[in-house]
C-alpha cells in the first residue's frame, strides 16, 4: 500500500507539472500508457477482453473518466496535497448512494465519522483563504463520481477479472482524452514527455499494489496506508512544486483523514464482532 501510495503521488505531481497543457491531453496519456499494460497482462493471462458484466463495465468506465476528469482539472486551482485530500471524501458519498442503490446501513458513530471530515472541509473553505472555489467544485464532482464508482465495482462484486475493469476505465479515457484533446493538442517538449510517459504506468502500478495489498492483507491493517498519499503529494508539493500549506489548510486535511480512517477502522472492527 506504501507503493501504491508513492506511485499516485508521482502521478499527482506529474499531472501538476503538466497543467499549461489541455486536461484532456493529459486524460489520453494517463488512460493510453496503463490500457497497453493492461491489454498485455491480459493476453498473457488469456482472460477475455471484453469480460461478463459489458453494461456495468462500460458505466464504470465513463464515471471513472469523468471522475479523473473533474480531479485532473481541480489540480489547476488547488495545491496537489489539498486535491487529493477532498477528493478521498469519495468514500462517504459511496456510503450515502449504498443506502440508496444497495440498501445498506449507516451506524451512528460512522455518521460523526463523516460530520468530522466535512468539518475539515468546512476549515479549508472557511478559513483557508488560498483555497480556490472552483477547484473545490471540481474536487467535489471527482469525489461524488468516485463513490458511485465504488458502488458500481461493488455490482460487479467477482464477476469480472480486476484487470479487465481497469482495461474498460484505460480504454474510455484513451478514447475521450484523445477525441477531447484534439482542438487544444500541443506536441509535448523537453521534459514534457517524461512525466506525460510516466502518468499511465505510475498509475498503473499504484492500482496494482493497491489491489495486492487487500488481498494479502486484512483490510482494517492496508486501508489507513492509503492515505499516505495525502502525506506524500503535500510533502513533495512543498519541496518541489514551491506549494503553501496554511496553519487552516493543514488542519482541515487533518480533520478530514481523521474522519475517514476512524470510519475504516470502525467497520473493520464491526466486521470481525460480527463475525
Amino acid at each position: 500500500m506504501i507503493i501504491s501510495a508513492l506511485a499516485f503521488t508521482l502521478m499527482n505531481v506529474s499531472v501538476k507539472q503538466l497543467q499549461h497543457y489541455s486536461v484532456y491531453q493529459i486524460v489520453f496519456f494517463r488512460g493510453f500508457g496503463s490500457f497497453i499494460l493492461t491489454m498485455a497482462i491480459l493476453k498473457q493471462l488469456k482472460v477475455p477482453v471484453l469480460g461478463n458484466n459489458k453494461k456495468l463495465l462500460i458505466l464504470r468506465a465513463i464515471v471513472g473518466t469523468s471522475s479523473m476528469t473533474l480531479f485532473f482539472m481541480s489540480l489547476k486551482y488547488l495545491s496537489a496535497g489539498t486535491a487529493v485530500s477532498l477528493r478521498y471524501l469519495a468514500p462517504i458519498f459511496s456510503a450515502i448512494f449504498a443506502i440508496f442503490l444497495l440498501k445498506e446501513k449507516i451506524k451512528p458513530v460512522q455518521w460523526l465519522f463523516f460530520i468530522i471530515s466535512f468539518i475539515g472541509v468546512l476549515t479549508l473553505k472557511g478559513l483557508d483563504s488560498n483555497l480556490d472555489t472552483t477547484g473545490l467544485l471540481l474536487v467535489f464532482g471527482a469525489a461524488v463520481l468516485s463513490g458511485l464508482v465504488y458502488i458500481i465495482i461493488s455490482k460487479i462484486g467477482k464477476g469480472d477479472h480486476p484487470i479487465v475493469i481497469v482495461n474498460y476505465f484505460m480504454f474510455t479515457a484513451t478514447i475521450f482524452g484523445g477525441v477531447l484533446a484534439i482542438p487544444y493538442w500541443e506536441n509535448p517538449v523537453g521534459i514534457d514527455w517524461v512525466f506525460f510517459l510516466t502518468l499511465g504506468i505510475f498509475g498503473f502500478i499504484g492500482q496494482l499494489y493497491m489491489t495486492k495489498a487487500f488481498q494479502i492483507a486484512s483490510n482494517n491493517l492496508v486501508a489507513p496506508f492509503k492515505y499516505l498519499e495525502v502525506l506524500f503529494t503535500g510533502l513533495i508539493g512543498f519541496m518541489w512544486l514551491g506549494e503553501v500549506y496554511t496553519i487552516w489548510s493543514l488542519v482541515g486535511i487533518l480533520l478530514i483523514i481523521a474522519g475517514l480512517v476512524m470510519n475504516v477502522a470502525y467497520k473493520a472492527r464491526d466486521k470481525r464482532y460480527t463475525l
